[in-house]
């Protein structure tokens, strides 16, 4: 795995692609279309860790789990306030994907950090219970490359006692998605400026 939140990690080319991928989609969809209100303070203070795994199985990728959320709970918020676990090598189907998070939740179960941390989840073929593959609404939760989100349990309360309307996010971004269009969803991804709101 390679811990880039660390100037001293040697990222080859293909890393520095991984990361500014994931960099543009959190910039453009996530906070440039305003699916998660909040996502740009965390990104503006630098407290987004960006971690490469290299696992291309699922005993590789609970490992690596097990390092970042062990690494997240005994780091200091200011410091780092959640991860994205970018998983390039592994997890490519989502079916795959989506038994893993079971056994990414009996992780977070084992290590008896259930309560103080949670895992949300991003595919590039993410797909809501009930929708078709193509529905643009999938697209609130399509990123570049399979993500487990690590995620502080504090820091989504102090988040909800912020945004009151925090519930109807997730209608909010349907909604959002609906309005933009598959074709438009692809014009702004293709635009490269940060789009920060």
């Amino acid at each position: 795995m390679t811990d880039t939140a660390s100037p001293a990690a040697g990222n080859s080319p293909d890393h520095a692609e991984i990361i500014d991928a994931t960099r543009h989609w959190l910039t453009r969809a996530v906070i440039g279309l305003n699916l998660c209100p909040f996502a740009k303070s965390v990104h503006v203070k630098g407290q987004i860790r960006y971690a490469i795994s290299e696992a291309t199985d699922l005993e590789g990728v609970l490992t690596d789990l097990e390092t970042e959320l062990r690494t997240l709970a005994e780091t200091d918020p200011a410091d780092i306030d959640t991860t994205l676990l970018i998983l390039p090598r592994a997890l490519a189907d989502f079916i795959d994907y989506n038994d893993a998070l079971h056994f990414a939740d009996l992780l977070l179960g084992q290590l008896r950090l259930d309560g103080t941390l949670q895992i949300a989840s991003f595919h590039p073929q993410y797909q809501f219970e009930g929708s078709e593959p193509g529905d643009i609404e999938n697209y609130t939760n399509r990123a570049p490359y399979p993500i487990l989100h690590l995620l502080r349990e504090d820091s989504i309360e102090r988040a909800v006692d912020a945004f009151p309307d925090a519930a109807d996010i997730y209608e909010r971004n349907q909604e959002t998605l609906r309005r933009l269009g598959l074709n438009g969803w692809r014009e702004w991804m293709a635009k490269t400026e940060p789009a920060l709101r």
